[in-house]
């Protein structure tokens, strides 16, 4: 395979079919939501994850099903699965802000030698290998909206630099693998997903938001609240990663949500939507926070002919749902193990 210049995105790819695929990760958060759609649509799963921040609940439901395994294994460490296998996902990260500051090492780990032990058994499968990038390749942006060819703004010593820099050397692992080594790969980079399985206290805005309405406590909000972000809910970024398995495109390519709204506003959203008259309380903002974050998906548009369907009424509607059942202790409480 040729090399690209930088900043050139590659546009070939064959489709293919997923019959069986491994999911690092696939407890966690997006990760249990990927493994619920490949068996949906009958592909077999085997689930890697050791719990970190991820949870063995998210799956449970999954467990008398004959087309999915689950593997207790931290992908630090080499590993195999039996059988053929189509695709390897690659989610294994810890993902929130508070996460990744309570386990430095780990995340840098899951970006450098979870990333390579993933490739390594797409390759001897033979399998398509996606890596889940993130937006935060991006940095605190100086060109908005975000597209694929802007090389980013990151502090590579800052309080967020273990999870955006183990996500740029991961896509560098990626595409070094592609172009040097011919694997069939592709990056996407996801924006900021929310939906059911969000764990309460992982820091980030949505769950932190609905926990706090639901509770009738101050709406804690940082900073002036003027920072935006791009919502997406889960089952859109879900198609979006599997409509780029499948096609094959190389990447990266943005998955997200274009609507751009302010933390405050999505406060106030919250708040109404929950019904809650808690009031808002401004607090101290992380450093290295960004100011800006939105999207651009025309690559993803016209290549994967993906966009997100779901609106944020209707999402944070579900989100809400969801938290509001586990707080009145229906379907079983959600395990905090990995906090």
């Amino acid at each position: 395979m040729g090399e690209t210049q930088a900043g050139e995105h590659r546009t070939e790819g064959t489709a293919r079919e997923i019959h069986r695929a491994v999911v690092t990760g696939g407890a966690g958060f997006v990760g249990s939501h990927l493994c619920d759609r490949l068996r949906d649509s009958g592909a077999a799963v085997v689930c890697v994850d050791n719990f970190l921040t991820g949870s063995p609940d998210n799956v449970a439901h999954l467990a008398g099903d004959p087309g999915f395994e689950l593997i207790e294994h931290d992908v630090t460490a080499p590993f195999d699965v039996e059988g053929p296998v189509d695709a390897v996902f690659h989610l294994a990260s810890p993902a929130s802000p508070h996460d990744y500051a309570r386990h430095p090492l780990a995340t840098l780990k899951a970006g450098s030698h979870g990333t390579l032990h993933a490739l390594e058994l797409a390759g001897r499968k033979g399998a398509r290998f996606l890596l889940a990038s993130t937006s935060e390749v991006y940095g605190d942006p100086l060109v908005h909206p975000q597209v694929e060819s802007y090389w980013g703004n990151v502090n590579p010593i800052g309080p967020r630099s273990q999870y955006d820099e183990a996500k740029r050397f991961a896509e560098a692992l990626t595409a070094t693998h592609r172009t040097h080594l011919g694997f069939d790969t592709t990056i996407v980079r996801l924006f900021n997903t929310y939906g059911p399985r969000m764990r309460p206290l992982d820091g980030r805005a949505v769950p932190t938001f609905v926990s706090q309405a639901l509770a009738g406590r101050e709406i804690t909000v940082a900073g002036d609240g003027t920072q935006t972000r791009s919502l997406c809910f889960v089952d859109d970024t879900v198609a979006g990663i599997l409509a780029a398995a499948r096609a094959g495109l190389p990447g990266p390519v943005n998955i997200g949500n274009p609507a751009e709204l302010t933390i405050l506003e999505l406060a106030d959203r919250v708040r109404e939507l929950c019904g809650s008259g808690a009031p808002t309380v401004f607090v101290p903002r992380p450093g290295d926070d960004p100011d800006l974050r939105r999207p651009d998906i025309t690559l993803a548009v016209s290549a994967l002919g993906w966009a997100p369907v779901v609106d944020l009424d209707k999402g944070l509607t579900a989100t809400i749902d969801w938290f509001a059942a586990r707080l009145a202790g229906r379907d079983g409480a959600p395990s905090e193990r990995g906090r």
